[in-house]
């Protein structure tokens, strides 16, 4: 159980869950979900990272959504609280995009952005 146990961290749209499910069903070997969290990097000093679980983390916040489990790494859990996580699909890209309410601001590429962590009458806000 991660430390947001009982709270949804991220949400996903029908397109992003659908995305998610065909990863998962091509994926060569099994996996039990995406894990979604934050690294260092670009221009706007942070940019959003996803893995293939196959191995839970026990610290990881759970979030099981439209049939699909995505796995919050824990030190991204207060800088992703109440985001949301879409699919979309251009005549140039393709990609998961997120609305966070914590982004303060994004890099004019749209590679990284800006976080600040959610306050915890923002948290408490997010409790299921």
């Amino acid at each position: 159980m991660g430390l947001f146990s009982g709270f949804k961290v991220v949400s996903l749209t029908d397109a992003a869950a659908n995305r998610v499910k065909e990863i998962i069903a091509a994926s060569e070997t099994p996996i039990a979900g995406l894990r979604l969290g934050i690294e260092k990097g670009g221009c706007a000093g942070m940019s959003y990272k996803m893995d293939y679980v196959s191995e839970p983390d026990p610290r990881d916040d759970v979030v099981d959504d439209h049939g699909v489990k995505i796995y919050v790494d824990p030190k991204a859990s207060l800088f992703l609280l109440g985001t949301v996580m879409d699919f979309k699909t251009s005549k140039l890209t393709s990609g998961f995009v997120f609305q966070n309410p914590n982004e303060v601001s994004a890099c004019g590429c749209g590679e990284s952005v800006q976080l600040e962590p959610a306050v915890q009458n923002e948290a408490a806000a997010h409790s299921h």
